[in-house]
């Protein structure tokens, strides 16, 4: 059985990754608010990513980071500080968490890290400057320890579009902002988080082991189609 770290698992994403794994795996949690699960191959501890002191793990076969932000805002209306604040939420967690756990990582069977970006990291998308320029370090990071944490540990990241959860909301408040949305995607549709889930857990699995620094749409199409 695998030992997953997984980095916010208590919401979103991250949480139906928990839901997905958590019969199969061992699942290591770490975030600032409990998991409303309680099942026995889940352990959970309470820490704030960015301020606390990571819990010690002495050998896990997956390290899954899915903490992110959504802020949207003009240009002129984005402060230095909401840059910062993006990129320590997106790039740094993610550097602190893989620092701190490549050698229980080295200690796993056929180990492996999954990041996420966004499809505003490809596709020019008004309002997005802060998080696109966040989650383009991500995918640097992703490509750089790909090749340095080769062949030993593989890496790769997910990039999803418009995702149904709490982080999303304010995206989709309305039948209005869901229509249009939904209209806005070539496949006439938006993503739930529990497909963002199976394909963390393919990445994660024996059967991609041949995969790494890789960055995977998962767009509706809005990335890879003009209609």
């Amino acid at each position: 059985m695998k030992t997953i770290i997984l980095i916010g698992g208590s919401k979103g994403i991250g949480n139906a990754i928990l839901n997905k794994l958590i019969d199969s795996c061992k699942i290591v949690n770490i975030s600032r608010s409990s998991p409303k699960q309680d099942h026995p191959n889940l352990t959970h501890h309470s820490c704030d990513i960015l301020k606390g002191d990571l819990p010690k793990i002495k050998s896990a076969d997956a390290l899954i980071y899915c903490p992110g932000s959504i802020n949207l805002k003009p240009i002129s209306r984005l402060s230095t500080e909401d840059f910062q604040n993006d990129f320590e939420i997106n790039v740094l967690g993610a550097v602190k968490s893989i620092q701190e756990y490549i050698p229980a990582l080295k200690g796993g069977n056929t180990p492996s890290i999954l990041l996420f970006s966004t499809v505003a990291a490809k596709l020019g998308m008004p309002f997005h400057a802060s998080i696109a320029t966040a989650k383009s370090g991500v995918e640097g990071l992703v490509k750089s320890l790909g090749a340095e944490l080769a062949p030993t540990i593989r890496i790769n990241a997910i990039a999803p579009t418009v995702t149904n959860t709490d982080l999303a909301s304010k995206l989709l408040r309305n039948e209005k902002m869901i229509d249009n949305i939904t209209e806005r995607h070539p496949l006439k549709k938006f993503l739930e988080p529990e497909e963002v889930a199976e394909m963390a857990s393919f990445l994660i699995s024996d059967k991609t082991t041949s995969i790494s620094g890789q960055i995977f749409n998962m767009d509706c199409g809005i990335v890879s189609f003009k209609i």
